[in-house]
């Protein structure tokens, strides 16, 4: 079924990432900032909403979609891809650091294999969740292998391997180059 768009309205759908990130205009007195309780209303209703759905996978697979989207934007936007491995990883902890989605620390980063594990700790989607014991953070494993794809050219498969939700502290995820 096609969606019909009135003249002088905007399919939704298709609104630019500039379009998107015109905030200050509209947001003049409230701001660009709201608390996380707010975001995480969205993100975890959202994930119930598609997993009643459509299942579980087809629901991480649609966050680790969404998040690769916006990590490759996050990168167009953000991050010098010109800088050196080491440079361009400061720049990512202190980027993430400065939009309050965590806390990144680069515990590996293999140069010749591309393999990396990375944590995040006081992380925006899961920091203070009650243990479930699955991993929840499939968003930011699509954010990270987003940012690695742009900056290196190839494609990373990311995959968290600790979660606060699993009993954790900090999100680990294992960032390999997809074979």
């Amino acid at each position: 079924m096609e969606k019909i768009v009135k003249k002088g309205e905007t399919d939704v759908a298709s609104l630019s990432w500039d379009a998107i990130f015109q905030v200050k205009e509209g947001r003049k007195k409230l701001g660009e900032q709201m608390p996380v309780e707010v975001y995480r209303m969205f993100e975890y209703s959202l994930r119930a909403t598609l997993t009643q759905m459509y299942g579980k996978e087809s629901m991480i697979k649609a966050f680790r979609t969404a998040g690769e989207m916006a990590g490759r934007e996050f990168y167009k936007r953000n991050l010098d891809g010109d800088l050196m491995l080491n440079d361009f990883l400061a720049q990512i902890q202190q980027k993430l650091l400065e939009y309050n989605f965590g806390l990144l620390r680069v515990e590996k980063f293999d140069v010749q294999t591309g393999h990396a594990v990375l944590t995040v700790s006081e992380d925006l989607d899961c920091s203070g969740l009650p243990v479930s014991g699955e991993t929840v953070c499939n968003y930011d494993e699509g954010f990270i292998a987003g940012i690695l794809n742009a900056y290196t050219k190839k494609e990373y498969v990311v995959t968290e391997i600790d979660c606060w939700a699993t009993g954790d502290t900090v999100c680990r995820f294992d960032a390999k180059v997809k074979e």
